[in-house]
């Protein structure tokens, strides 16, 4: 039994899909670190964990993929795709998993293809920074959908998730 207890654990650990999947929040018992995504819009993002902090910036999009770095009681350090980081309530993040499209690749969209592989059909071609829901992971491809169109994407190419991530 004391097996079956150690090994139940492990194994959701290792699902969630951390980066390292070593460290655990204190407050949440989640992997960190872990990407989530902002639940509400406005979200203030503060330079420490609490309101007496000033405000580094505010989230008006819902959904944007945000990284959590650490945590302190019912705050959040967080990194956006640009690398900023901050403090944000964690009632203001949801764990729905979204990413956004290659917003390292200014100029360069990205093909969106009908089955994770290299010579598929080509769905939509997508450009930079485009906000999309991350359905699954197979540690090489992801497959995502917008409003208006869904596809295989190579999970190198979003940001939101960690290579080799499967879920």
């Amino acid at each position: 039994m004391l097996a079956v207890t150690i090994l139940v654990p492990t194994l959701l650990g290792g699902s969630l899909g951390s980066a390292s999947g070593s460290e655990l929040g204190d407050r949440s018992g989640l992997p960190l670190p872990r990407f989530v995504s902002v639940k509400s819009k406005p979200a203030n993002v503060r330079v420490g964990p609490g309101v007496d902090y000033p405000l580094r910036w505010t989230f008006v999009r819902r959904h944007l993929p945000v990284e959590i770095l650490a945590e302190f009681g019912n705050w959040r350090r967080i990194r956006d795709a640009d690398g900023e980081e901050g403090w944000i309530l964690a009632a203001l993040l949801s764990g729905r998993r979204t990413a956004l499209i290659a917003p390292w690749s200014a100029a360069k969209p990205v093909r969106l293809l009908n089955r994770s592989r290299q010579n598929a059909r080509v769905n939509a071609v997508v450009e930079p920074r485009v906000l999309v829901r991350v359905e699954t992971c197979t540690g090489t491809w992801c497959h995502v959908r917008a409003q208006t169109f869904s596809g295989y994407v190579r999970q190198s190419r979003l940001w939101g998730v960690y290579p080799g991530e499967v879920f």
